[in-house]
């Protein structure tokens, strides 16, 4: 038990704190543990499944530009440089980067999933 009473509260009424913020990309999703042959435990976020890009209804279009940045665009058009990562789900993309390394490429501009 811990000696944090408020944690050991928690524990004890089996109420758990998420792992990530509301605004996360991560939030909602399992931390589960892996444990090495050398007896270690690894934790690690369960895997994350992009939505469908039908699922965002497009409401505009960004041309990128030299020197643009995924944080930079994700303030400007969403209103929050951490929610990048929705461009990149209404893009259907992985890697943050892939929107913004060609020069004249479209970004799609969408309303959140489900929106």
């Amino acid at each position: 038990m811990s000696t944090d009473p408020v944690k050991a509260f928690m524990q004890s009424m089996a109420i758990t704190t998420p792992s990530f913020p509301p605004d996360s990309r991560y939030h909602g999703l399992d931390v589960a543990q892996w444990t090495r042959p050398d007896g270690r435990a690894v934790p690690y976020v369960r895997r994350r499944f992009l939505p469908p890009v039908e699922s965002f209804e497009q409401t505009g279009e960004y041309r990128v530009s030299v020197g643009d940045r995924l944080d930079n665009l994700a303030a400007q058009f969403i209103g929050d440089p951490q929610r990048y990562w929705q461009l990149c789900d209404a893009n259907g993309v992985l890697r943050p980067d892939t929107l913004t390394e060609t020069v004249g490429g479209r970004i799609k501009l969408t309303l959140p999933s489900g929106g």
